[in-house]
């Protein structure tokens, strides 16, 4: 007797909206629009003929039915994702896809691989350049993105990774005898590296000049406006101007000696977005997956603590 099944598509996006409280998060994760996942909803509530979530504003509110539904469509998505695994593992796939931003992917990843590769021999890693706001529908087995700190809680298909800070970094050989400056005024005297057109909030130069108590329209003559934050360490690292870097970027250029920090103490500013390594719900419990994910973590880790020590 054939089974019947309810729609699959529906109960993947009934599992994200209960398990983020929000139609908006579960559509991030999914990668489509909120619509979407509302259709998918009463897809699934038409399917067994009873309501299953209320929006609520703000977030939702789980009926009776669909607290019974989320319990035991859990263990069911826990038992296929270890299904999954286990048919991944015999199928010996070897490449693990892995994208990240440019920036992260060459002034950070590409420098630790060869330790992952070293521990894992039978892993190849196939690492793809993501652009800023680059579709999350491409193929990826592993993805490293940004995400505010509110969607950054980890769940079965993301982890958390490491927070930044965003400091004034610049090549040792542009600031007088190779040391930080010690009065920001010093600033005045050098060409600035902008991060895009529109850099604001603390991406932005006229926001540390503010912080620093300096004039607006008093930075050098010479500045570089650049497209992304690896142009920008880039263009810092040969001696074109003070860039605005993130910690982790910069740790490797900071320890040996391409760049350091341009000020000697500045004001403490975290990034308001997190990087989070995240999955496709298909690939929740595959091996491959897993120890990437915790190599990772591991390395960010290891890391935010030497920058920390410095």
């Amino acid at each position: 007797m054939p089974r019947r099944l309810p729609p699959f598509a529906p109960l993947v996006a009934f599992d994200a909206v209960t398990r983020h409280g929000s139609f908006t998060r579960a559509a991030a994760e999914l990668g489509v629009t909120q619509s979407a996942v509302s259709h998918q909803i009463r897809k699934l509530e038409d399917h067994f003929g009873v309501a299953l979530l209320q929006r609520q504003n703000p977030g939702i509110e789980i009926t009776p039915a669909g607290a019974q539904l989320r319990q035991e469509l859990a263990a069911a998505l826990d038992a296929l994702g270890a299904l999954d695994a286990q048919v991944r593992r015999r199928s010996n796939r070897t490449t693990l896809r892995v994208g990240a931003g440019s920036a992260l992917a060459t002034w950070w990843l590409v420098r630790r691989l060869p330790d992952f590769t070293a521990r894992y021999p039978s892993i190849n890693v196939d690492l793809k350049p993501l652009e800023t706001g680059e579709s999350s529908k491409r193929p990826l087995d592993v993805r490293i993105v940004w995400n505010a700190i509110e969607d950054a809680r980890p769940t079965s298909t993301q982890l958390p990774l490491f927070w930044e800070r965003i400091f004034p970094v610049c090549a040792p050989h542009l600031l007088p005898r190779r040391r930080p400056l010690t009065d920001p005024d010093g600033l005045l005297a050098l060409p600035l590296i902008h991060k895009g057109d529109n850099a604001i909030g603390d991406w932005g130069w006229p926001s540390w000049f503010r912080r620093l108590g300096l004039p607006k329209s008093g930075a050098a003559a010479g500045s570089l406006t650049l497209g992304d934050m690896g142009l920008c360490m880039s263009a810092a690292a040969e001696g074109a101007g003070v860039t605005l870097g993130r910690s982790l970027l910069v740790a490797d250029a900071v320890s040996s000696g391409r760049l350091m920090s341009a000020l000697a103490n500045y004001p403490t500013v975290e990034c308001t977005k997190i990087q989070v390594a995240q999955w496709p719900a298909d690939l929740i419990g595959d091996r491959s997956v897993e120890l990437f994910v915790n190599w990772l973590a591991e390395h960010a880790e290891t890391t935010v603590k030497s920058i920390s020590a410095a």
